[in-house]
């Protein structure tokens, strides 16, 4: 596994499941933002400048307004977007500086937190080269990811499909336009793989399935309004919907143990 932030003393990494529930949105984003401003440079009490990590797939900005308002909503902050056009690659060695794309290289000099939105999640993990989770983690930047985001947070992600060997195993309409479930590289901040939406979109039959048939050793479905704060060889859950940690049982099959609003488990390293 990548030496990732969250798994070994690195920043905390926050895995949120989607959802735009305005009621939780300081105890889903908040966590985040305040981890975020405790690591500025600016000193304390500064508000922190937010790096938000866009798939464009022709409204970026509109979704990025979204996003700007849920941040701000849950905390001070100043939200800086990041429009990646399909198919383009996140640099994370650009970071600090002027070569983000960003409209302001100045407030891109000085981000304090790493926010990747939600969208497409194969495009998303197609963003991000081999070697940028060891990047941001080498940066101290604390990272969130929001559905597609926190999907590729993991070393192997889980980026779609809806077939295992043909059986269905989650509806259709969550398949993210693949047919076979399909596992891919991810940037290696948490050591388990990550499924969200989860009971709103059906997608833990789907985590289940490629537990059970032992491509991942450990996988956690995030329902939305939810968020799991990973640090420290441990996940915290916080928010209205629950996480549901699902490791291969004795014999075959998974043993799932669902976690809500201020549990937490054990992360392995």
């Amino acid at each position: 596994m990548s030496g990732g932030a969250g798994s070994g003393g690195g920043p905390a990494v926050f895995l949120v499941g989607g959802g735009w529930d305005e009621s939780v949105a300081d105890v889903v984003h908040g966590p985040f933002l305040r981890a975020a401003a405790a690591r500025s440079r600016r000193g304390a009490g500064a508000v922190p400048r937010i790096l938000c990590v866009l798939v464009d797939e022709g409204d970026g900005a509109g979704e990025f307004g979204r996003y700007d308002a849920a941040l701000r909503r849950a905390g001070a902050c100043t939200p800086v977007p990041l429009l990646l056009p399909v198919g383009e690659r996140f640099d994370a060695g650009a970071l600090p500086g002027d070569a983000l794309g960003v409209e302001d290289a100045e407030d891109a000099e000085d981000v304090d937190g790493v926010f990747v939105c939600g969208g497409p999640t194969p495009a998303f993990q197609e963003a991000f080269a081999s070697g940028t989770g060891e990047l941001l983690a080498a940066r101290g930047l604390p990272y969130a990811g929001f559905s597609a985001g926190a999907v590729v947070a993991a070393r192997d992600a889980v980026v779609g499909g809806w077939l295992v060997d043909g059986v269905p195993v989650c509806p259709p309409d969550a398949a993210e336009d693949l047919e076979e479930v399909e596992v891919r590289p991810g940037l290696g901040l948490v050591p388990f793989g990550v499924d969200v939406h989860a009971a709103q979109w059906g997608t833990s039959g789907r985590l289940a399935a490629v537990v059970a048939g032992g491509r991942l050793a450990h996988g956690v479905a995030v329902d939305e309004n939810t968020v799991v704060e990973v640090a420290d060889g441990c996940a915290r859950v916080a928010g209205l919907g629950r996480a549901h940690s699902m490791r291969p049982a004795p014999g075959g099959g998974v043993v799932v143990r669902s976690h809500g609003h201020g549990e937490s488990f054990a992360v392995a390293r």
